[in-house]
């Protein structure tokens, strides 16, 4: 009997892990930018919805077919799907971008398992099928040439071959062109790729925080080790080295105020407005000690607190017209990112001398800067988040203007540093390089740092750590409306065009112009508290803790004012199409720090919500003026979750210098937890190993 309870136990527990494991799909396309309604229909690749081409990458597909020459119907309709597939709203994972392009798409082998959540109405096989209709028929400049596996570039042997003369057999060629056998991946069918639906989620009952510190932080970046460590900093610029205690242990924070990991308050000007307002650690810090801080100066009370005026001519602003901001001049207050040192590799403390300073720019309003950095987990690059400079209604247009670089994000090449020649003749701002796949590239108006336009104050950004393309950003509204973005390659978000999916200025910019990519979540104001309103949107993270399973894959954000949280669900699965609720929360009845309650409510009194953190054991934190609150497993505040016992075991994340993946650790230890069960009598719940 306690055989067959175990083995329940385990299915189900397994059955969780692969249904909950994430996909990395995203759509998106190759050119890592979003899809798009078309113009005019596409005639030779008749897509429907959201596509990735247009009529020029229409036609030049029409023109590459033609130039093949394939004679025979049954052949030429599969290489013609192929080619079409470019235009499908998942090309990017379809064409692999992330790992590099290809000449087509991954082709569905017959050992691909079925996607949970993607699936294509054809065959499974379509590589056996292509190869079983074309392994005969010569094709010019054939896509399918070996020299072009796992290569985006065209074709430039034009003489006509067939697949039986570039390869040996047909697995050899699924070998070279199928897809992969994990859940992970996506291929073609023949099809465009379609969403399954998927059943309701329903939003968690709630959500239990324990209280593990007293400090007020605006950042937390956890260890780039892998270790439970996480450095946190204040507004004021200081930045501390902590440790995390572990859950259930009844520990607190382990940070010394009195011994912060670095101090840099001489320099930076603190304010409502401005501070330190991001850090962010080298990929490689554990190796390197390299770590970056953005925070604000006072050029007439800090040396070295000097640079170009973001109101300049090259945006058709004179400083000299636009009035004092908050009592002070334009530009004034500068925007600074710096690069330090840690003293060694332990990480346990670093010297305030700027090692050097990677960008510095001149504020021409004292408000909506953002300020915010992070390395992107795929690239490496450095991505910088600006406001639009704080006038109310961005009045000079900055985040329209394709010469400014407020109310933008930025991607920097921290890595490869230029010439001070290089620099002065690029125009940068600093010290810095520009990757050459910006979408300046394609868009030479733009100016070369900028990835994303068309935001207000872009206020707290993160990675899935699960899915790297999905990079999410709250925005701060101006009136009425708070808005969660998922930022791409060149995308514009509208403002001040529009405030979210609402016209605010449309005379500004003509709307077809500006072609706005619209939230995917947000709030009116009034949705908060009908009569003050919203503060601000504070954004968060894809919830990819087993702490609480039925949290896991929401995306939490919350409102500055600390009394409306939000989880939202994807649905169906890696759409893209999300839909929120406001959780009901409150604090854990064994918190290490007691959790006061606001007057005559019983939540808890958080005061200001700053931001959101993440740890490398993936739990989630909140930074509010009041403490820092982690949370915890929901049991802990009597909220019912149908899935906590079975996912009782919480994974310790492996530490860096470890390769297996945390689906692998999943599955070790759901075996390992098998063979536990199978052996004793007594079922305990293990909550860390």
């Amino acid at each position: 009997m306690e055989d067959s309870v175990a083995v329940t136990i385990l299915i189900l527990f397994v059955h969780f892990l692969l249904l909950n494991y994430p996909s990395s799909s995203l759509p998106l396309c190759s050119d890592s930018r979003a899809p798009h309604i078309p113009k005019r229909p596409l005639v030779f690749c008749p897509y429907n919805g959201s596509v990735c081409c247009d009529s020029a990458k229409d036609l030049q597909l029409q023109k590459q077919f033609h130039e093949m020459n394939i004679s025979d119907p049954g052949c030429a309709t599969l290489v013609k799907s192929t080619l079409c597939s470019r235009c499908d709203q998942f090309s990017a994972q379809l064409f692999k971008v992330e790992s590099g392009p290809q000449a087509v798409p991954v082709l569905c082998s017959s050992t691909l398992l079925r996607n949970s959540s993607l699936s294509n109405k054809a065959p499974s096989s379509f590589c056996s099928t292509v190869w079983d209709a074309c392994q005969n028929v010569s094709i010019l400049n054939s896509p399918f040439a070996p020299s072009l596996q796992g290569r985006g570039e065209a074709p430039v042997d034009s003489s006509p071959s067939k697949l039986n003369k570039l390869w040996q057999s047909k697995s050899v060629f699924c070998d070279a062109f199928g897809g992969s056998s994990d859940n992970k991946s996506i291929c073609f069918n023949g099809e465009q790729v379609s969403l399954e639906k998927t059943e309701t989620v329903l939003p968690p009952m709630g959500m239990c925080l324990e209280k593990i510190g007293n400090g007020s932080y605006l950042n937390m970046v956890a260890h780039p080790d892998g270790s439970n460590s996480a450095f946190f900093s204040d507004q004021s610029g200081k930045i501390w080295l902590a440790t995390i205690p572990e859950q259930s242990s009844g520990a607190t924070l382990g940070l010394d105020m009195s011994r912060p990991f670095m101090d840099l308050s001489d320099r930076v000007f603190s304010d409502s407005s401005f501070g330190m307002m991001g850090m962010a650690f080298h990929p490689n810090f554990a190796q390197n000690g390299r770590f970056f801080a953005s925070f604000n100066c006072d050029k007439v009370k800090t040396p070295g607190c000097s640079g170009r005026c973001a109101c300049n001519t090259d945006v058709d602003c004179d400083p000299s017209k636009i009035g004092s901001s908050n009592a002070a001049q334009p530009c004034r207050y500068h925007k600074v990112i710096a690069e330090f040192t840690a003293n060694g590799t332990s990480g346990y403390s670093a010297s305030p001398i700027e090692v050097r300073r990677v960008f510095t720019l001149g504020l021409p309003f004292a408000f909506n800067h953002a300020g915010q950095i992070l390395f992107g987990p795929a690239d490496g690059y450095l991505y910088v988040m600006m406001g639009d400079g704080g006038k109310g209604g961005d009045p000079y247009y900055f985040s329209q203007n394709k010469k400014s670089l407020l109310g933008k994000i930025l991607r920097l090449d921290i890595d490869n540093l230029p010439s001070a020649d290089e620099i002065g003749d690029l125009g940068l701002w600093g010290n810095y390089s520009v990757p050459q796949d910006n979408p300046s590239s394609e868009d030479k108006d733009l100016q070369p740092e900028i990835w994303a336009l068309g935001l207000r104050n872009p206020w707290r950004c993160s990675f899935d750590s699960e899915r790297s393309l999905y990079f999410v950003c709250a925005d701060t509204g101006q009136d009425h409306y708070e808005e969660v973005d998922i930022i791409t390659k060149g995308g514009n978000y509208g403002w001040s065009v529009f405030e979210g999916p609402f016209p605010y200025n449309p005379h500004q910019s003509p709307a077809n112009s500006t072609n706005p990519i619209f939230p995917v979540l947000g709030y009116n104001h009034s949705d908060v508290n009908d009569n003050e309103g919203s503060a601000a949107i504070s954004g968060g993270y894809f919830y990819r803790s087993l702490t609480d399973p039925c949290m896991f894959g929401s995306y939490l954000y919350a409102d500055l004012y600390g009394s409306a949280i939000w989880a939202a669900a994807e649905s169906p699965a890696n759409s893209g199409n999300f839909t929120s609720a406001m959780i009901p929360f409150s604090c854990a009845h064994d918190s290490p720090i007691h959790c006061s309650s606001i007057p005559g409510n019983s939540l808890p009194a958080l005061g200001y919500i700053y931001s959101f953190g993440e740890d490398n054991r993936k739990d989630i934190f909140i930074l509010a003026s009041s403490g820092v609150y982690r949370v915890v497993r929901p049991s802990h505040c009597n909220y019912t979750c149908s899935k906590e016992n079975v996912t009782a075991i919480i994974l310790q994340t492996p530490s860096s210098g470890n390769q297996l993946t945390n689906f692998h650790w999943m599955l070790f230890l759901s075996l390992s937890f098998l063979g536990f069960l199978l052996s004793t009598e007594s079922y305990i719940l293990i909550e860390r190993l």
